[in-house]
C-alpha cells in the first residue's frame, strides 16, 4: 500500500488528543449534574457521552435551563482545569515535529474558546499553532466544518485535501470528513474506530509518538535510504 504524501496541515482536537483533560472535565460535569438535580455519571458514562460543544450537547440534557447549567460547568470548570491541566505523551515532541517539516498547525476542539487558549497558553503551546479555535468561535461547532475553515483562513492552505484532521473520537472524524479533510484517529480504545460507521478514519495511531514517526517516514524522499 502506498503512502500518502505528506499534508500541508495538521488540525488538532485537544482535549484526549494533545492534553490529558479527562479528570478536570468529568469533575465539572459531575458538579453540573448534581446542582441541576441529575445524577452524577461513571468516568466510563461521562467518556462515552462528553464529545459535542456545550450549545449542541446541554439544551437536549437541560432543556430550558441549559443556559444555568453552562454557568455552573463553566464556573466550576474555570476554578480547577489549568492546575489538573496534563500533557499526553509526546504530544510536545509532535508538535514539534510538524512545526519542523513546515506544516501549518492548528486547533479545532469543542472547548470553549477561552478555556482552550488559556490552556495553550499555559503549557507554553501558542507558538506551534496558527490559530486555536474552540466552541463559540465559528458560526457552528464540531462536527460542522465551519471551525475547520476558520481555523486555516489566512493561511496558504487551500486544498483541504491536503490537510489532516487528528482526534480522538467519532465527533473529530465526522468534523474531518465534513471539511474534506483525511482523518487521524489517536489514543483510539479497544475496537472504538470500529463503531464509527461511516465516518472511518483513514489512519489510526495509538498515540502522539506512532504518528510523529508516520509524518517522519513521509517527509523522506522518495528512494531515500535511512
Amino acid at each position: 500500500m502506498s503512502l500518502p504524501p505528506l499534508p500541508q496541515a495538521l488540525i488538532f482536537d485537544w482535549d484526549n488528543t494533545l492534553v490529558d483533560t479527562w479528570p478536570s472535565i468529568i469533575q465539572a460535569m459531575n458538579a453540573t449534574l448534581v446542582a441541576m438535580g441529575h445524577q452524577p455519571w461513571s468516568e466510563s458514562e461521562a467518556k462515552g457521552r462528553i464529545a459535542k460543544s456545550m450549545r449542541d450537547a446541554f439544551p437536549a440534557l437541560f432543556g430550558d435551563r441549559w443556559l444555568e447549567a453552562k454557568d455552573i460547568f463553566q464556573s466550576a470548570f474555570a476554578a480547577i482545569h489549568l492546575d489538573m491541566l496534563a500533557t499526553l505523551p509526546g504530544a510536545e515532541q509532535l508538535l514539534k515535529t510538524a512545526r519542523r517539516l513546515g506544516l501549518h498547525v492548528a486547533v479545532v476542539s469543542n472547548k470553549s474558546g477561552g478555556f482552550l487558549r488559556a490552556e495553550s497558553t499555559r503549557l507554553g503551546w501558542d507558538q506551534y499553532f496558527i490559530r486555536l479555535v474552540g466552541a463559540g468561535d465559528a458560526s457552528r461547532d464540531k462536527p460542522a466544518r465551519e471551525p475547520v475553515e476558520m481555523a486555516l483562513a489566512g493561511s496558504p492552505v487551500k486544498d483541504m485535501a491536503q490537510v489532516w484532521f487528528i482526534g480522538d473520537n467519532q465527533v473529530d472524524i465526522e468534523c474531518g470528513q465534513n471539511a474534506g479533510c483525511r482523518t487521524v484517529l489517536l489514543h483510539p480504545g479497544p475496537e472504538s474506530h470500529k463503531n464509527f460507521g461511516a465516518y472511518t478514519p483513514h489512519h489510526v495511531f495509538c498515540g502522539c509518538a506512532d504518528f510523529t514517526v508516520f509524518l517522519e517516514t513521509l517527509a523522506v524522499p522518495s528512494g531515500t535510504v535511512r
